[in-house]
């Protein structure tokens, strides 16, 4: 599969879960413990215009997280603008070069998109665990995001992004680990 792929790839993983969300689910806790499903939901709402805009080398302003958009039908919306994602980064120009995180300062664009991609399979795994749900991804989006977590999960701690690295064995299935790098108890 190529890289081109990947972030489509996961957003069906994501898809499938937010079709699963039910209405009495929103208020529930997820292990992303600053959000429960309502919020976590906004979030990827919010952010998903930056993520698109990055994958099209556009400049987006960061979003304002306060409004909550899981009113009407939020999850086709939400379904809507992480296909809209996937499609911004479904070229191999998408990934070369340098692009915008939300803000005026380039990234290289493999970076952000690796982010995007943990962003997707690490908050989608979050909302299953919150709604009774069981994701599963391709062996090589998850070796993506782990091959990306590596050389930054510690900035991502620094940054309060994550929390404190749970210890996972080398040898825990490859989710386990993306999760251990990421704070969350797999």
């Amino acid at each position: 599969m190529s890289r081109e792929q990947l972030i489509s790839r996961a957003v069906a993983t994501t898809v499938e879960v937010v079709d699963g969300i039910k209405p009495d689910q929103l208020g529930a806790p997820t292990p992303c413990t600053e959000f429960d499903v309502r919020a976590l939901v906004n979030h990827l709402m919010h952010w998903a215009p930056v993520l698109e805009g990055a994958g099209r080398k556009e400049q987006v302003a960061p979003p304002v997280e306060s409004d909550d958009v899981t009113t009407d039908d939020w999850a086709a919306e939400l379904t809507a603008r992480l296909r809209a994602t996937a499609a911004a980064w479904s070229t191999p120009e998408s990934w070369e070069g340098a692009t915008y995180m939300g803000g005026p300062d380039t990234m290289p664009a493999e970076v952000v998109g690796g982010m995007t991609l943990g962003e997707l399979v690490v908050h989608t795994w979050d909302l299953a665990q919150a709604t009774g749900r069981t994701p599963t991804w391709d062996d090589e989006v998850l070796e993506q995001v782990h091959r990306c977590l590596l050389p930054t999960a510690g900035m991502g701690r620094d940054m309060g992004i994550y929390g404190p690295e749970v210890p996972v064995p080398d040898d825990a299935p490859l989710l386990h680990r993306i999760l251990g790098l990421t704070g969350r108890k797999p």
